[in-house]
């Protein structure tokens, strides 16, 4: 088997899983829009367990950003003054390469997975939602080196970092 078909199989076996296991987050609730007494919500840094730079702030600055621009809920900091709160702790962020360079051996593409506790409560914490293993994954190309792919500067940290909260923010506000 060549090495790029090894790695579309390799690629295949990775994402069908997850595509058919489903995220395992749950509402809590009626369906539809979060209740209609939360108009606030607090977003305070995420916290890290990753051995991953940064990866708390980034992601933290990119949810702010999502709920900006995708709802009309106010977000703030302060979590005294909020009509919800939004947690949330990495777990664990690790890139794997997926496919290589079959003139250089050099990884070209990873599988980047992001684990993250993710929970959302209002003043009187009741759960909104809440994923206590919540997994991002998608892949990326590679422009230099795989260990690089974590870097402060990487432009694949910041796709990373919006492509995570536009699904996080999606899911939280998602329709059953």
């Amino acid at each position: 088997m060549s090495r790029r078909a090894f790695a579309i199989v390799l690629a295949s076996a990775l994402a069908i899983p997850s595509l058919l296991s489903g995220c395992g987050y749950h509402r809590v609730g009626d369906a539809g829009e979060l209740p209609q007494n939360v108009h606030t919500i607090a977003i305070s840094g995420f916290v890290s367990h990753s051995q991953t730079f940064r990866i708390e702030q980034l992601l933290t600055d990119a949810v702010v950003r999502e709920f900006n621009a995708r709802t009309q809920y106010r977000v703030i900091h302060d979590t005294g003054d909020a009509d919800a709160v939004l947690k949330a702790t990495v777990l664990s962020a690790s890139a794997s390469p997926l496919v290589y360079d079959s003139t250089s051996g050099r990884a070209v593409s990873a599988l980047v997975t992001v684990s993250v506790q993710v929970s959302l409560t209002d003043r009187q914490g009741k759960v909104l939602f809440e994923n206590p293993s919540y997994l991002f994954h998608d892949q990326y190309e590679i422009s230099s080196y795989l260990p690089g792919f974590f870097q402060e500067d990487s432009p694949a940290v910041d796709r990373l970092s919006r492509d995570f909260a536009r699904t996080l923010v999606a899911n939280i506000l998602e329709v059953y």
